[in-house]
C-alpha cells in the first residue's frame, strides 16, 4: 500500500492554493472562511444563509496533477460539528462538474475513507448521467456544505492522504 500526502496542515502551512467560494457567486448571502488554528489544523467555518436562493459554502484546493487509479482512496482526518458535508474532486481543473461523496461528521476527531470509484459526478446540486470517477488524475479537491438549511458550521482538517 502506497500513501501520498495531499495536504498536511501545520501551524506554518501555506494556504495560498486554498480558495473559499460561497453562494455569493449566485447572489446568495452565505459566508465561509478558511484559516489555520493555533494547533495547526485547517479551519473551514462560517454561516449558511438561504436568502436570495443561497445555501452553500466551499473551500477548494488546486494542486499539481496527482496520479491516481479508480481503486485509490482518499483518507481525511477531520473534526466536524455533526453536520453533513461533501468531499469533491476534479480530475481536470477546467471541468465544470465535480465528483462527489457526501459524509456526515460526528463532532469528534475521526478518519474518513472515500473510494474514488464511489464518487458520482454532479454539477450545481444535480447528479449527472455519467459514470462514477474512473480517471488517472486529480487536480482539485473541495469541501462543501449545503444542506438546504440555514446553519453555522465548522470543520477542522488535520490531513488529507491518497492511498493507492
Amino acid at each position: 500500500m502506497n500513501v501520498d500526502t495531499i495536504f498536511d496542515f501545520t501551524t506554518t502551512s501555506n494556504l495560498d492554493n486554498w480558495t473559499v467560494i460561497n453562494d455569493g457567486v449566485m447572489g446568495g448571502r452565505s459566508f465561509g472562511s478558511f484559516s489555520l488554528s493555533t494547533e495547526g489544523h485547517g479551519v473551514f467555518k462560517g454561516t449558511i444563509s438561504l436568502e436570495n436562493n443561497g445555501g452553500f459554502s466551499s473551500v477548494r484546493h488546486r494542486m499539481a496533477s496527482l496520479e491516481v487509479s479508480p481503486n485509490s482512496k482518499i483518507r481525511i482526518k477531520l473534526k466536524g460539528d455533526g453536520s453533513n458535508y461533501q468531499f469533491r474532486v476534479k480530475n481536470k481543473i477546467e471541468n465544470r462538474y465535480s465528483y462527489i461523496q457526501p459524509f456526515r461528521t460526528t463532532g469528534e476527531w475521526e478518519e474518513i475513507e472515500i473510494e474514488l470509484s464511489s464518487m458520482y459526478p454532479g454539477f450545481r446540486g444535480r447528479r449527472l448521467d455519467r459514470p462514477n470517477f474512473s480517471h488517472q488524475t486529480i487536480e482539485e479537491i473541495t469541501f462543501l456544505i449545503g444542506n438546504k438549511k440555514a446553519q453555522g458550521f465548522k470543520l477542522l482538517i488535520d490531513h488529507i492522504t491518497l492511498v493507492n
